[in-house]
C-alpha cells in the first residue's frame, strides 16, 4: 500500500467535503439544528458530508469498512479491521453558532495501527496531513511537535464534556491545577483541530476524556509523525478506542500524565 499516494488522493476527497461544508455555513440557520442526545448536536451538514466522504473512499478503498460519527454507512464496525475513521464536521456547535474552528478529519487505521491521517480547517484553509513514517505536514510544509522542556513552558489545550458529568469535579480540579503550572488553558471546541495543532508545535499538550475514535485518529497519527507522545490518562496505550487521551510535546507529556493521572 503507497501510504503517501493514499494520503494524497484523501487530500482531494476532504477538500470536497470542506467545499460543501464552507457552501453551507453560509447557508444554515439553527432551526436545522437536530439532538441526538443532550448537548450533542448534529446537523443535515454533518450527515451529507459524510455521505461524500465514505462514497469517495470507499471508491478509493475498497477493501477498507467504515468507523463514522454520524452512523450513515449502516455498518457494524470492526475495530480490529481496516477503517477508515471520519469525522465529517468536528466542532458542530462551532459550525451551529458561526464560530470558524472546525474541521473534517479523516484516519485510516488497522487495528490500533494508524496509517494515514488528514485534518482541514475550511476556515483559514489549512491541510494537516502525513502517513506511517512520512512525516507531517500542513499545507506543504513540514510541521514538528514543540521543543519546550516542561510543562512550565506549556500551553495545554483541552475539552469540556457534554456528559457523563460524574467526573466533572475532579476535572474541573485538574483544569483548576494545570492554570497554575502552565502558560494557559486554552478550549477550542473542536479535538481534531486541537490535535492537529498541537502537531504543529502551536499547543504543547492536549487532554480531554469523553472522546471517540474518530475525534482522535487523524491527529494522533500527526502528533505521532511529529515526533510527539500520545497515551491515555494512565499513561498507557488505551486511547484510540478507549475514550482518553493525552497528547503532548515530549518535554510536557510526563508532568501531564502526572498531574491528570494522580488527580481523575
Amino acid at each position: 500500500m503507497d501510504l503517501e499516494l493514499l494520503t494524497q488522493k484523501t487530500i482531494e476527497i476532504v477538500r470536497q467535503a470542506s467545499s460543501f461544508i464552507q457552501q453551507e455555513a453560509a447557508l444554515f440557520s439553527r432551526d436545522k439544528i437536530e439532538y441526538k442526545d443532550l448537548n450533542n448536536l448534529v446537523s443535515y451538514v454533518d450527515k451529507e458530508a459524510e455521505k461524500l466522504l465514505v462514497a469517495g473512499l470507499q471508491e478509493l478503498l475498497p477493501e477498507a469498512s467504515f468507523i463514522t460519527e454520524e452512523g450513515t454507512t449502516g455498518q457494524e464496525p470492526d475495530p480490529e479491521a481496516l477503517n477508515w475513521i471520519i469525522d465529517p464536521l468536528d466542532g458542530t456547535t462551532n459550525f451551529i453558532h458561526g464560530i470558524p474552528v472546525y474541521c473534517v478529519s479523516v484516519g485510516l487505521a488497522r487495528g490500533k495501527e494508524l496509517l494515514v491521517g488528514v485534518i482541514h480547517e475550511p476556515s483559514l484553509n489549512e491541510m494537516f496531513y502525513g502517513w506511517q513514517g512520512g512525516g507531517a505536514w500542513c499545507n506543504g510544509k513540514n510541521i514538528k511537535i514543540s521543543t519546550v522542556p516542561q510543562l512550565a513552558d506549556a500551553l495545554i489545550a483541552t475539552g469540556f464534556p457534554y456528559y457523563r458529568f460524574e467526573k466533572q469535579k475532579r476535572y474541573m480540579y485538574i483544569l483548576e491545577l494545570l492554570m497554575q503550572k502552565t502558560h494557559g488553558i486554552r478550549r477550542m471546541g473542536a479535538a481534531a483541530v486541537d490535535l492537529a495543532y498541537v502537531a504543529a508545535g502551536r499547543f504543547d499538550g492536549f487532554y480531554e476524556y469523553n472522546l471517540n475514535s474518530w475525534d482522535m485518529a487523524a491527529g494522533t497519527l500527526l502528533i505521532k509523525e511529529a515526533g510527539g507522545t500520545v497515551t491515555d490518562f494512565n499513561g498507557g496505550d488505551n486511547y484510540l478506542f478507549g475514550g482518553d487521551i493525552i497528547a503532548a510535546a515530549p518535554g510536557a507529556h510526563p508532568e501531564l500524565v502526572q498531574v491528570i493521572s494522580e488527580n481523575f
